[in-house]
């Protein structure tokens, strides 16, 4: 088989080893998240502002082009919360919900993030991932968990509010506490309180009664089912319809239809940025759940192949009816839980999917809205954690700052708006950081071939020989900053006859560095006082050799700083110094 084949296509690797105990595991796993996926699509269709049936479209196709593409043994691909508030801020944007053209923006933005994904993939460029650090990350999910609690609250309270930030979600909220629906409010507090205690209760209780431990797993898995099935019964059984609790209504049976996503220019420029951005974010979010189930069984996962799985994905829900998707946490960790030995655990639930589609939707008619918030609230409150800004506060002020600045510019302006800010600072914090690299000046530790800093151990230095230790690579942001540090250490005079760079944390010297470095050296020519390097690494070294720096250099390059130190100093034990 074709290397390049099995690459791009991870099926034709696991497949060859397919047996009858995996299939069997895959069944049962499959079954598990099937019913856990169907109330769940359901309502993130809802919460992204689309029919209900886009759930599952989106659930069908997009798993079983990941199950083929994709690296994963256990990560169950679909809508997400984040992805799906994400959605429903990008396409608010470029049409009115519940027109054509919103649910056609949808289809496009989907392919625009799987071609997206695609490339980067093929390009292997998913390192560009990285630029989204954890802070940034930890405070745009806790900030798009509070802002999707507070957009459901209109489907708890049975009022037309709207809005996409939280002050306007809470004033259209208040705006409308005239039109509050008391049976609505009635099925929405009472699935809430009933999913919380499935969350936290129902297990144990299950246990206590001597259920065993997967069967009790399952049924609390299968809890918001039930919350489903009850609520939707009372709606049918009363009549709670005629009385203003609002209902999913027909839902189309069938298989996802064929779509064609819109291609216009205007509509591709206007969801351009919104598609790069909820491709990284679900990127981010599926491949940290991917490797840590891999990490539990001893498995990998190949990110860039990852990116080329969601990317699949994605471009599947463009064409069957869908929106954007990724992998997602709990349903990920249902699938490993239940027992999910391949990615073909995913097709499986893609079929079952299927059947609900084709046989199940006539039965949700009567579902409340308010039912399917309940639902969308009780799985996002795992994500808020506030403690990440005391946490943060404690071993980092600039992490602090740009999770406590994407938390609150999401929740006052918006999700793209909060998740670039946390991106421009945290790159401006790194920028900040690394043109003040921390230089430290050094000295041997007696009875040894070791050298600290002069001001935090008992170490032996000469005045005559200044060596400093360069905790930083050298590029364009600290060059000058190097500069300016060796002038003020040779200002103080004192007899100096050699300054040593150490080089041991230097990874790399560009070539704003090599002019800064050149301009030490012919600064200290001038002066008398020779330049030295110690402990340069190769890659460094290798660089330097191309250029005429090494020639004109007025001292020497020394292999270790002992070295340095032996023949600078004559052997001389120096004096002890601290500070």
């Amino acid at each position: 088989m074709h290397p390049l084949l099995r690459r791009y296509m991870p099926i034709l690797d696991w497949g060859r080893s397919y047996n009858r105990a995996a299939l069997s595991n895959d069944l049962l796993a499959a079954v598990i998240v099937t019913i856990m996926l169907i109330p769940q699509s359901l309502a993130y269709a809802l919460l992204a502002g689309l029919p209900p049936q886009a759930g599952i479209y989106a659930s069908i196709l997009p798993i079983v082009l990941y199950a083929i593409f994709g690296t994963s043994r256990a990560l169950a691909v679909g809508p997400v919360a984040v992805v799906s508030l994400m959605t429903a801020s990008a396409i608010g944007q470029v049409a009115e919900q519940g027109t054509a053209g919103y649910a056609a923006a949808a289809l496009t933005l989907a392919l625009m993030s799987g071609g997206f994904l695609v490339m980067l993939g093929v390009l292997r460029l998913g390192f560009l991932a990285n630029f989204l650090s954890h802070p940034v990350i930890a405070g745009f999910i806790t900030a798009s968990g509070i802002l999707i609690a507070a957009s459901q609250l209109r489907h708890i309270l049975g009022v037309p509010a709207h809005g996409h930030t939280l002050f306007a979600m809470v004033n259209s909220l208040l705006a409308h506490m005239g039109q509050v629906n008391g049976p609505t409010v009635a099925i929405g507090a009472g699935a809430t309180a009933f999913l919380v205690w499935v969350r936290k209760g129902l297990k144990p209780r299950l246990r206590a009664l001597g259920v065993g431990p997967r069967m009790a797993d399952t049924l609390t898995k299968a809890g918001p089912v039930l919350a489903v099935v009850l609520s939707t019964l009372a709606v049918w059984a009363f009549d709670l319809q005629a009385r203003g609790v609002a209902i999913v209504g027909e839902v189309p049976q069938g298989l996802p239809p064929l779509t064609m996503p819109g291609l216009s220019p205007d509509l591709l420029g206007q969801l351009l940025a919104p598609a790069i951005l909820i491709s990284i974010i679900g990127f981010v979010e599926s491949v940290s759940v991917a490797q840590t189930l891999a990490a539990r069984k001893r498995q990998r996962i190949d990110p860039d192949q990852e990116l080329i799985g969601l990317g699949a994905a994605n471009i599947g829900a463009a064409f069957t009816g869908g929106y954007p998707v990724t992998g997602g946490f709990s349903r990920s960790v249902v699938n490993y839980d239940a027992g999910a030995e391949t990615p073909a655990a995913g097709a499986f639930t893609a079929l079952g999917l299927a059947i609900a589609a084709v046989a199940l939707t006539p039965l949700v008619h009567y579902l409340p809205k308010a039912t399917l918030a309940a639902t969308i609230i009780v799985a996002v409150l795992g994500l808020v954690d506030l403690s990440i800004l005391r946490r943060t506060w404690a071993y980092s002020r600039g992490d602090f700052l740009a999770v406590a600045i994407t938390i609150v510019l999401t929740l006052a302006l918006g999700v793209e708006t909060g998740v670039a800010a946390g991106v421009v600072t945290s790159v401006g914090l790194h920028l900040y950081k690394t043109s003040r690299p921390h230089v430290a000046e050094v000295g041997l530790v007696p009875g040894t071939q070791h050298f600290r800093n002069i001001h935090r151990h008992d170490v032996l230095t000469d005045p005559g020989v200044v060596t400093l230790r360069v905790d930083e690579s050298l590029y364009f942001v600290n060059a000058r900053f190097l500069e300016d540090l060796v002038q003020d250490r040779i200002a103080r005079g004192g007899g100096l006859r050699h300054v040593i760079l150490m080089f041991s944390a230097v990874n790399e010297v560009d070539f704003s560095a090599l002019e800064s470095l050149e301009a030490i050296n012919r600064r200290l020519g001038e002066l008398g006082i020779g330049l030295h390097l110690s402990e340069v690494k190769g890659p460094v070294m290798d660089r330097l050799k191309m250029v005429h720096f090494l020639r004109e250099l007025n001292g020497q390059v020394f292999l270790s700083q002992y070295d340095a130190w032996m023949a600078l100093t004559g052997g001389r034990s120096g004096a002890a110094a601290r500070a």
